[in-house]
């Protein structure tokens, strides 16, 4: 994947306020709402409170509604912050969310009030960077369309922008050095991102290193850059001699100076998985005011909170998306069962099923139930899923029953590498899992049965090369929950474990202790796939080297027995 997503982002943002704009019955109001209408509880309902509207800052009457879904962004009591300067917002140029709200919801609700923070790069005037000084780095060739609906981008791959790499130089640590004692929002306590982190943050916790940068277009049509990888808070003067220490903006010149922002979240325990809080009724959460950070983390919990708010308008019951069949289970399931310590990402290796959870797949997996059960997704979208769905079965089974010996496979695919020696047989679907086949090939070899599907035949080779890593997931998280309970030694160095873990899971598993590998599934931040190599360092490999060790005294006394032996024959 490219790092040119900023021009999609652009581009997406504004085909949505279109299509909002000219939504029927939709009524679009701008304007900052001072706080939430609230009332005494249906008494059927769980809950404390009821939730009838919002009341405005401007002044206007009050907004009556069922259901309200607050997605404050950075703007709950939103700080900026840059050099030793402190000033009320969200985002430059923006003033915060009002005091009101944050104040009705932790008086008057009850809800406990985390403070997060994060932060923004400068932005950099195009013209004044030396981009033969980085790497350059072209977008996709054949892009691909976000919805199946499509077999095209808008965007001619001819009319995409390309994004620039570089890295920072010993320069950059020295300016972060020195001018920490004039960054008051890198010396406070409260939680920031560590996934994106400042450049003052990656110096200070990796010290000697280098770092990528890259360089992204803010858009076809601007002329700024985006320094992905510089996020700062330091003052505008001193930002400006950082990035002058990188080869490529040694004449940079700062539109806009980055800055930090630290915001009010709400614990996300404290909601239910449909992002409805508990203790009121027809209040939803979505975005950072849950802990996340991130784009695509916000657009999931604003897609689910807004159709179990307006299920909830309906009086209809509320859905659920669990972690075995989509992302945003995982994530929603992540944040309401675990909480958070710090900003929330969404990664692959959060999801116990990560294997199956891919892109190529996600209409089969989420637009049939979005049309059947949520009611979301349109006539035409659905038809076209189904009609997927019933082309990709028929052909599984077209390849499922291709049926041949080794040799014989060899004779119909003379090319393929293929041991002729064992006599055993073989279907389709496993042959299409070889590297050098393709359905294509298949397809020529074979087609009365297999050519009808040619249009399948890319989602067809990654669910054949897929098929096992999904198989062997499934039993692996089988075997963790049968073996839960299972004691992990107190005695095991995490820190030096002979395991493919990351430096985050072993600082936790090292400060922690987890008794049982349960536990330890458990603990914010433990990955899945750091469970499966936890359990199969305890089960197996550890067996054997305590094993070792316990040997290790009896095996040192054979040896001495044997040493003794052996001079005693030797002539005197």
């Amino acid at each position: 994947m490219t790092k040119n997503v900023t021009n999609y982002v652009f581009c997406l943002l504004l085909l949505i306020q279109s299509e909002l704009l000219s939504t029927p019955r939709l009524t679009v109001v701008e304007g900052s709402v001072e706080d939430l209408l609230v009332t005494e509880p249906n008494p059927e309902e769980p809950g404390h409170h009821k939730v009838t509207g919002i009341r405005l800052a401007n002044g206007s009457h009050p907004i009556s509604a069922s259901s309200v879904v607050l997605t404050t962004g950075t703007f709950l009591t939103g700080s900026l912050f840059m050099g030793q300067t402190m000033s009320p917002g969200g985002r430059i140029g923006d003033a915060p969310s009002s005091a009101g709200l944050s104040q009705t919801m932790k008086e008057r609700l009850g809800l406990r009030i985390g403070r997060l923070r994060t932060g923004t790069p400068p932005r950099i005037v195009k013209d004044s960077v030396d981009l033969a000084q980085a790497h350059i780095h072209l977008p996709d060739s054949h892009p691909t369309p976000f919805s199946f609906l499509n077999t095209h981008t808008r965007c001619k791959p001819e009319e995409q922008l390309p994004c620039y790499l570089t890295y920072t130089t010993p320069g950059v640590e020295r300016v972060v050095q020195e001018s920490l004692h004039l960054n008051c929002h890198i010396q406070q306590d409260t939680k920031g991102p560590r996934y994106c982190p400042s450049i003052e943050s990656r110096v200070l916790r990796f010290p000697g290193r280098k770092h990528q940068v890259w360089l992204e277009p803010e858009g076809v049509t601007s002329d700024l850059l985006y320094p992905q990888g510089l996020s700062m808070t330091m003052p505008p003067d001193i930002q400006l001699r950082l990035i002058r220490e990188i080869p490529a903006m040694h004449r940079a010149e700062i539109h806009t100076p980055g800055y930090g922002v630290q915001y009010d979240f709400v614990c996300p325990t404290q909601l239910s998985p449909a992002l409805q809080v508990k203790s009121t009724q027809g209040l939803f959460l979505a975005g950072q005011i849950n802990g996340t950070t991130g784009y695509e983390e916000a657009a999931a919990q604003g897609l689910w909170a807004g159709v179990n708010a307006a299920r909830w308008a309906l009086s209809m019951p509320a859905v659920t998306l669990s972690r075995t069949e989509s992302y945003i289970g995982v994530l929603i399931d992540d944040l309401v069962s675990r909480g958070v310590t710090e900003p929330y990402r969404m990664f692959t290796s959060r999801a116990e099923f990560r294997t199956s959870l891919r892109p190529d797949n996600a209409d089969l997996r989420l637009t049939l139930k979005g049309f059947e059960e949520v009611g979301c997704v349109s006539s035409l979208r659905y038809q076209e899923a189904v009609r997927v769905r019933d082309g990709l079965h028929e052909a599984l089974a077209a390849l499922q029953s291709l049926v041949l010996s080794s040799p014989n496979w060899k004779k119909k695919l003379p090319d393929i590498r293929m041991c002729e020696a064992k006599n055993t047989l073989v279907n389709g679907m496993a042959v299409l899992q070889y590297n050098d086949v393709s359905f294509e090939m298949l397809a020529s070899a074979f087609p009365e049965c297999l050519s009808p599907y040619m249009e399948f035949s890319q989602r067809l080779k990654i669910e054949a090369v897929y098929k096992p890593h999904c198989d062997l997931q499934r039993k692996e998280m089988e075997r963790i929950q049968k073996e839960e309970n299972m004691s992990l030694p107190q005695d095991i160095d995490y820190i030096s474990l002979p395991v493919s873990l990351s430096n985050e899971v072993r600082e936790i598993l090292d400060r922690v202790r987890p008794s049982t590998l349960g536990a330890a599934t458990r603990l914010q931040g433990i990955t899945p796939a750091a469970i499966v190599h936890l359990l199969h360092y305890v089960r197996y490999i550890g067996q054997k080297e305590r094993q070792r060790h316990r040997n290790q005294p009896d095996q040192k006394e054979e040896r001495k027995e044997e040493l003794c032996a052996s001079s005693a024959s030797l002539p005197q």
